[in-house]
């Protein structure tokens, strides 16, 4: 097959549609496939040379306030590289600003397309401005509904997609690297540089930004023997730094660096309640460490509550802070709900996933040929 793969964020981006991106095109050329992404242009002009296929930028730019994340601008670049690259299917990644042009593309040159629903667009308006819920909804009704088939990461996101009068849902999750994140990489000298007094590490891994209520962590900090990681950058950065006066931040991190420091955690804390999947959780798990998520969007599927982890109410900072305290007092518990972790994730790899994914294209595709025919 030959699949446009038509993204609101590709890498060097850290976020889970890019992410997700970048997973499926390198899926779609071990199987044979010719995948090439449409994203939006990035500062680094040498960002794509490890890219799995070719990558069309089109010109974007910074959002206000929030200059790690970029929006594409409008170009005729998006219907031209879709048609010379003679694409069966057109594939939308959180489809919002650039996915609405691919959508367009697609159906002006009548091509299927699957979209892919990743982010909870509604919520993110309503934090950031306090409104601007039904617009969100309304664009996502339009790009959705002309899509042949929208994949949703979690229930919660196909009840919410439903509940807002979007068809045509299949669930499809999120593969994890279990080669990668994986309890193995505990490492004691790392835990001594964070922990010097032998401290509980807790920690969260993700953006730094007002969504994701990383704030709500400040009674755990101060709890007594826990030291608070936090990993990620944003726009909530120095704010949190003051609110989170004893944490330790470590800023950024990927790859490898990344997968020793999740294995070197006791407790995992997620908290933003605006999450349709959460891949943080996920490797979390793969790395046998406990989790804390709110009770929420993804992590009711991926968290079992008793088992793997332990889900609160959204939003409330007690309840987060009494979990937390459970798994500091137990350490039996914790190794019991991480060993349960890994092993609930042991089959979800990206390789499955990308299985599955193409099965959906596949489907698709012979759906458009029997209405053809």
């Amino acid at each position: 097959m030959r699949v446009v793969i038509v993204t609101e964020s590709f890498p060097p981006d850290v976020n889970g549609v890019a992410h997700c991106a970048l997973q499926t095109a390198r899926h779609l050329v071990r199987r044979g496939h010719t995948p090439l992404v449409i994203a939006p242009a990035v500062a680094d002009p040498a960002a794509d040379a490890d890219a799995p296929c070719a990558v069309v930028r089109v010109p974007s730019l910074p959002l206000p306030g929030y200059p790690q994340v970029r929006v594409a601008l409008p170009s005729r670049r998006v219907a031209a590289a879709i048609a010379a690259h003679r694409a069966d299917l057109v594939h939308l990644a959180g489809p919002f600003v650039l996915g609405v042009r691919g959508m367009t593309a697609a159906t002006r040159l009548g091509i299927p397309a699957v979209a892919v629903y990743q982010t909870d667009l509604a919520g993110y308006a309503r934090t950031y401005v306090g409104t601007g819920e039904g617009a969100a909804w309304r664009r996502l009704r339009a790009v959705h509904g002309a899509a042949d088939r929208t994949l949703a990461p979690s229930s919660a996101a196909v009840r919410d997609l439903e509940a807002h009068g979007i068809g045509r849902i299949r669930l499809w999750g999120r593969g994890v690297d279990t080669v990668r994140f994986r309890p193995e990489l505990r490492d004691d000298a790392l835990r001594g540089e964070l922990a010097p007094n032998g401290e509980l590490l807790v920690g969260y891994v993700g953006r730094l930004a007002p969504e994701k209520r990383a704030d709500l962590l400040a009674g755990a900090g101060r709890l007594p023997g826990v030291r608070l990681v936090v990993v990620g950058d944003g726009p909530s950065g120095p704010a949190l730094r003051g609110a989170l006066p004893d944490a330790r931040f470590l800023g950024r991190r990927t790859g490898a660096d990344l997968a020793r420091i999740f294995a070197s955690l006791d407790v995992f804390v997620h908290t933003g309640p605006f999450e349709t999947f959460c891949q943080t959780v996920q490797e979390a798990m793969a790395s046998g460490v406990p989790v804390v998520a709110p009770a929420a969007g993804g992590p009711l599927d991926l968290v079992d509550h008793g088992r793997t982890g332990l889900l609160v109410p959204p939003g409330d900072p007690e309840a987060l802070n009494e979990a937390v305290a459970s798994l500091a007092a137990s350490p039996d518990l914790r190794a019991a709900y991480g060993r349960a972790g890994r092993a609930t994730v042991e089959g979800r790899t990206w390789e499955a996933l990308g299985d599955e994914l193409i099965g959906h294209y596949l489907e698709v595709l012979r759906e458009r040929t029997v209405v053809a025919a």
